[in-house]
């Protein structure tokens, strides 16, 4: 039986959930892929802390080198996160004729292009299923299961802090800050949460995703990203009573040769697959040619659900390891019509929801309308909600179809006017 030896970077809670299914799941593992998963070596900056699974002390290390130049290792596992000095370590491996997992999609983000062609020249490959949704099988099946379609677009939700929070605030009627709150103390959020509710996690997957099912690298500066700090219970509320429900999506969508790439809070129908996807969940909706819509589901994050990822990719490189398969570089162009061009979020037009906090004096709605025709933006509903504070009022506006560009413009006179104390504008998709 053919032994694959296998080297791990980062010993943290991810990779002790990898540690923990190659030792627990030896066996089962053995039979299903007819080979000898062996871990040779772990490398992590501390190696004396406990862990919460045994393994043998002789084969720790805090030498990086003890793993790069080690001949008999076939795949190295990265999980150390972060840009520096996960993109050494990988292309060191590369360049050492061994193959990558990893589950690095701010690296994957940021620094792709670099390191696929790095791979395609050493003839290795670097798989990342983990990258994004933690177990949900989202990139085998772009890369493999649908490998004959073509997409025309991609909604996802892909944050499982921020869809917390939002499902939080949805259920228990609770202020985004308690939402947060709640989120950290369940070990949902971090302490710094910027990344996951500002949008940027959710960016660096849609960059990942754009590789894969349209081929093409774009940089985290030419995607549109806006988080959920500014959502309010208040706009939770109305989206309900409006038969709708928020969302942070990550989206791409493709016309002829262009493609767009936006992340932001998303307004959709309750009737929307993506509606019912609450908590730490997961969701990815792709819309094909060939098969038509379909929905990936699951736990987005977590030590089990990650390491399960992992493990795959394990296995499928440790198969070309032990058939010594030609090498099939990674394909940078789309098939069936190449992307020319990124169409900026100035240029994309989609229905609003704005939410004003005005003067309740006779003549707002009138002035607020007034602007909003101005700038073309024809509006479809109006309602003015129940007086919150003292002369001040909710005014809950639902437009036709309008640019970008148009409705900030529009925003930006609006928020000038002495009547106006406040507004949110969120972007509605009928997905």
């Amino acid at each position: 039986m053919k032994k694959i030896n296998i080297g791990l970077v980062g010993f943290g809670t991810i990779g002790t959930g990898v540690v923990r299914a190659l030792k627990e799941r030896n066996s089962l593992l053995t039979k299903r892929s007819g080979m000898q998963l062996v871990l040779k070596r772990i490398c992590d900056k501390d190696i004396t802390q406990r862990k919460t699974v045994n393994v043998d002390r002789s084969i720790l290390t805090k030498n990086i080198d003890d793993i790069l130049n080690d001949k008999e290792i076939d795949i190295v596992i990265e999980l150390v996160g972060g840009i520096h000095p996960a993109k050494e370590i990988i292309s060191e491996a590369l360049k050492k004729g061994k193959h990558v997992v990893t589950a690095n999609k701010a690296l994957l983000a940021e620094c792709g292009l670099e390191l696929f062609r790095l791979s395609n020249s050493q003839k290795r490959d670097i798989y990342f299923e983990a990258s994004v949704g933690g177990g949900i099988p989202i990139i085998r099946s772009l890369k493999e299961g649908l490998v004959s379609n073509k997409f025309a677009a991609i909604y996802g939700i892909v944050n499982g802090t921020s869809n917390f929070i939002l499902t939080q605030m949805s259920q228990q009627g609770i202020s985004f800050k308690d939402a947060l709150r709640d989120a950290q103390k369940r070990g949902f959020a971090e302490k710094k949460p910027t990344l996951d509710i500002e949008g940027f996690d959710s960016a660096h997957k849609l960059i990942v995703l754009a590789q894969i099912a349209f081929g093409k690298f774009v940089k985290l500066s030419d995607i549109f990203v806006e988080g959920i700090s500014r959502i309010s219970l208040d706009d939770i509320k109305y989206a309900t009573e409006l038969g709708l429900v928020i969302k942070l999506l990550a989206i791409a969508k493709k016309q002829k040769d262009e493609l767009e790439l936006r992340v932001h809070p998303t307004m959709i129908s309750k009737q929307h697959l993506l509606a019912s996807v609450d908590g730490a969940f997961n969701a990815i909706h792709l819309s094909t040619d060939m098969v038509g819509d379909l929905l990936l589901y699951g736990p987005g994050a977590g030590q089990n659900p990650t390491a399960s990822a992992v493990i795959s990719d394990v296995v499928s490189l440790a198969e070309k390891v032990n058939s010594s398969s030609m090498f099939v570089p990674f394909n940078f162009e789309q098939t069936g019509g190449r992307i020319r061009r990124l169409r900026k979020i100035d240029q994309i037009s989609t229905r609003f929801y704005i939410r004003f906090m005005a003067i309740d004096k006779p003549g707002v709605l009138a002035k607020i309308s007034g602007v909003l025709g101005k700038y073309n933006i024809s509006i479809a509903s109006v309602s003015q909600k129940e007086r919150r504070r003292a002369k001040i009022v909710p005014v809950v506006i639902v437009t036709h179809e309008a640019k970008e560009r148009a409705m900030r413009l529009a925003l930006e006179r609006l928020n000038k006017l002495a009547i106006v104390r406040e507004s949110v504008a969120i972007r509605m998709e009928e997905t």
